[in-house]
């Protein structure tokens, strides 16, 4: 018998077979074929990383390469993109210039490159932990040229597959900004597979114990889910084909993320997850019939084989996303009675939902066909130019505009508008000109008045009111939630504070005058102090506004203060350090961020709560939860759960500050949690339950409250627990209880 043989090839080797293997993506497609200069510009970028390694140990060109085939591959795009993204870290990396790559190709090539690179270098680069300042710059590069965003995603993409080798405290930052914005941004540009699998790489490395659960949940039901779309398939295939349809079908499961985000907004178990089956239809058109009505022919013929949902049609056929989606989606009682979401669309939607923006473009008949998409990279453009000086708030702003839902609404004239659900009659305004924003008094919604908050419905007729004497209130900001209208009304407001806080300045250097005193440093931190302020203009815009007593100025005692500062160090109360060297000395109230070595995971132990530790507020996490710790201004060490909103934003800005953290074993501190319980409401139920959690488990109650409808209850009861462990082993008891239908933690 002949032995196997096992090629094992050289990193050389390796290399070419990656290189071939792009060509031959590229060969597949239909952009006018420029091997040569995809060829120099794999051997210029080759020898430019020379001996560079990643943190994995594979040569650094394997990273443009994979970069590149994702580029092509995945997106869709040309030669000019293919180049540019294995030419995309050659300047930051190395000694060439963008004024080489322009001589050595295309002004094109060189803009991209150049467009790249001002995003600090990569996400492994030091500077790329200042992520909301970086993202004001993709989004500034975006307007010059939207392949530089697709490429950059595509970068993003490649190093979330291979996050691996990062320490996690890396990998924490790297997984919440994906989240946080590359997800988004990817689900607006319209490359949906790559947004899920952002979205479920993220989710792999915050919560690998809550990943590999749903995904075990899922393996367990994977055959009878063949079965199941095998059955309900068959005489869709059989109708479609007696109509003369070229079509294929493609059998969708709701991604890991997507089940567990779901499990966890609507605080249900994994069971109750009724729509995770989905099954996709696309069909060559057939000519002289527009897609929109063979779509709706193709509904039809379905609702003749099965039951529709009457309440789960979604009409993107009419009305596209703002994403440049197009498709009709219809919910259908399958057999067992599943409900089965089924999306129908044409070869050419398919491509755009597939491949997004690039294909989008495609698509384009004319200078002329302004899409959604278009309006939308139009209102970026527009809130660049006025950005909000702190990153965070300007990235809080532009998120406003990723992940909204759009409603559609009508002018009196009957001309359709889009807009994002949850705006208000103040938003349109703002978004039908800024003038009409600021000018704003109310609006008449179907004919009737209505006021500024009032929230558009889909398919609402809507006239605005105005006056030239009205002008913005500061509780405007209450009123609105789209992105542009938010960025008019802060600049207006800012403008405004500027006169204000000048005006509070001069009266304060008045009144220190009197008193032959200069606005010296020392003096205006004693005026602070008096009045509880923590920095100068806002005791300047108080003072502006007439809200404090400027008189009490002259009554301050001026004297130099003496500063004595006491700090008591002890050693570092955490574990986890690999060799066994002594761990290094930090304040008692905080942690010194260049004290922490940042590729260990430090051990949380119950004795330091409260002290070098604090558990963050916001989200109250309890030993046991998936945590990470965040070193504030003070060098105070905070502990947030990784999916805490708040930790969110940290994680995409505040990158060097985060730490990775474990829980050692806390058995001696208690936590209040409350669980969600629903059942049956029969008697003696209750006396059941407080049996599980009083006799059995031994836990505190703190408090009950307890709902009923129609036999069914639902209790909310605050537990007092040590940590995760005792929930889990709480809720396993109470579920025992046979009129109980679901415990969850709250």
């Amino acid at each position: 018998m002949q032995k196997q043989e096992t090629i094992i090839l050289t990193e050389e080797e390796q290399i070419q077979a990656e290189f071939e293997a792009l060509l031959n993506d590229y060969r597949k497609t239909n952009h006018r074929q420029k091997i040569e200069l995809i060829t120099k510009a794999f051997n210029f970028a080759k020898a430019a990383h020379k001996d560079m390694r990643r943190r994995s140990g594979e040569p650094y060109i394997m990273h443009p390469l994979a970069v590149a085939r994702i580029v092509v591959r995945e997106i869709g795009l040309g030669s000019t993109s293919i180049c540019s993204a294995l030419l995309h870290d050659v300047v930051e990396d190395t000694d060439y210039t963008v004024e080489d790559i322009e001589k050595l190709f295309t002004p094109k090539i060189a803009q991209i490159v150049n467009g790249l690179t001002k995003l600090s270098g990569g996400i492994f680069a030091e500077k790329a932990s200042e992520q909301a300042e970086n993202f004001r710059k993709l989004l500034l590069t975006m307007s010059e040229d939207i392949r530089v965003v697709l490429v950059k995603m595509a970068d993003r993409l490649h190093n979330m597959r291979t996050l691996g080798s990062m320490p996690a405290a890396k990998q924490y930052k790297i997984a919440g900004e994906t989240t946080y914005i590359y997800a988004p941004l990817a689900h607006r540009l319209g490359l949906f597979r790559i947004k899920t699998e952002l979205e479920n790489l993220s989710f792999k490395y915050e919560h690998p114990d809550k990943y590999q659960d749903v995904e075990d949940k899922l393996a367990v039901d994977e055959e009878a889910r063949i079965q199941f779309f095998k059955e309900f398939t068959e005489p869709i295939k059989k109708k479609l084909a007696g109509m003369g349809y070229l079509f294929f079908l493609k059998e969708r499961v709701k991604s890991v993320f997507s089940i567990w985000n779901k499990m966890n907004s609507k605080n249900i178990p994994f069971e109750e997850v009724f729509d995770l089956l989905a099954l996709r239809i696309v069909f060559e058109p057939k000519e002289g019939m527009s897609e929109k009505d063979q779509c709706w022919m193709l509904y039809s013929a379905l609702t003749e084989i099965y039951k529709p949902h009457p309440e789960r049609i979604r009409d993107w056929v009419s009305n596209p996303k703002a994403n440049g989606y197009e498709a009709l989606h219809i919910t259908l009682m399958g057999p067992l009675g599943r409900w089965v979401e089924v999306q129908i669309r044409s070869k050419r939607m398919n491509e755009i939902a597939e491949k997004g923006l690039a294909a989008h473009y495609k698509y384009k008949t004319g200078e002329n066909d302004e899409s959604e998409l278009d309006k939308w990279m139009k209102t970026i453009k527009e809130l660049l130019e006025n950005p909000e000086p702190n990153a965070i708030d300007f990235m809080d702003t532009f998120k406003l505009n990723l992940f909204a839902s759009e409603i559609f609404v009508f002018t009196p004239k009957g001309e359709i508008k889009t807009i994002a659900l949850g705006a208000s009659a103040l938003d349109f305004a703002f978004s039908l000109h800024s003038d009409l924003g600021m000018r704003c008094i109310g609006a008449k919604v179907n004919h009737k008045l209505v006021p500024l908050s009032y929230k558009l419905q889909s398919g609402d007729q809507i006239e605005i009111i105005t006056t030239k004497k009205q002008s913005p209130m500061p509780e405007w900001l209450n009123y609105v939630s789209t992105a542009r209208a938010k960025s008019k009304l802060r600049a207006y407001f800012k403008k405004e504070e500027k006169q204000i806080i000048a005006e509070g300045q001069r009266l304060i250097e008045e009144v220190l005058a009197t008193k032959n005193l200069k606005p010296e440093n020392e003096i205006i931190v004693k005026i602070m102090n008096h009045f509880s302020f923590t920095d100068r203009n806002t005791l300047y815009l108080q003072a502006g506004r007439g809200l404090i007593h400027i008189d009490e100025i002259t009554k301050i005692t001026f004297k130099p203060k003496d500063q004595n500062v006491f700090i008591k160090y002890l050693k570092m109360p955490f574990g986890g350090n690999q060799d066994n060297k002594q761990p290094k000395s930090v304040p008692i109230d905080g942690v010194l961020v260049n004290k922490i070595d940042r590729k260990k995971t430090l051990l949380l132990t119950e004795e330091y709560a409260g002290t070098v530790y604090h558990l963050a507020e916001c989200c109250n996490p309890i030993p046991g939860d998936d945590v990470l710790g965040y070193v504030d201004d003070e060098e105070k060490l905070f502990i947030h759960k990784r999916e805490c909103p708040e930790a969110a934003k940290l994680k995409s800005s505040f990158g060097k500050r985060l730490v990775s953290v474990d829980w050692a074993t806390h058995k001696a501190l208690s936590f209040i949690q409350t669980l969600e319980i629903k059942g049956i409401d029969k008697q003696g139920v209750m006396i059941e339950i407080l049996k599980v959690i009083s006799e059995k488990f031994g836990g505190n109650i703190s408090k009950i409250t307890i709902e009923t409808n129609d036999g069914i209850f639902i209790g909310h009861f605050s537990i007092s627990v040590h940590d995760t462990e005792d929930i889990e082993l709480l809720c396993k008891n109470i579920k025992k209880i046979s009129e109980i239908t679901s415990v969850q933690r709250v």
